[in-house]
């Protein structure tokens, strides 16, 4: 068992725009097929890079704010409350395009 508190966990920098933290619940080994279980702010205007992953999955749900997330070109308007599940090889990128913050909520599961 592991317990974890987004209030005493340390701010981390997100690998695909430094500027953007995230507070890391569990990390990979932790939990089988699990490559982290994440929460990410992101502030307006900051935009994670176009990215894919070749053996892993990722989870997104929207927990606050609104913004859009760029899927192999195509984009999607998110809200609190969405969830999107990107397949292996998904070209993604999230993009804060509101005037608020946007916070993700997010896991990865390692595939093969």
């Amino acid at each position: 068992m592991k317990i974890t508190s987004l209030t005493h966990l340390p701010p981390e920098s997100v690998s695909h725009n430094r500027e953007i933290q995230k507070k890391v619940m569990l990390k990979a080994g932790d939990l089988p097929h699990l490559t982290n279980f994440s929460q990410a702010k992101f502030a307006p205007g900051q935009v994670a890079a176009a990215h894919a992953h070749a053996d892993m999955c990722e989870v997104f749900f929207v927990s606050q704010g609104s913004g859009l997330i760029r899927v192999n070109g195509t984009d999607y308007p998110i809200e609190m409350g969405t969830c999107i599940a990107i397949e292996p090889g998904d070209v993604h990128e999230v993009v804060n395009n509101s005037s608020r913050d946007l916070i993700l909520t997010y896991f990865g599961l390692k595939i093969g």
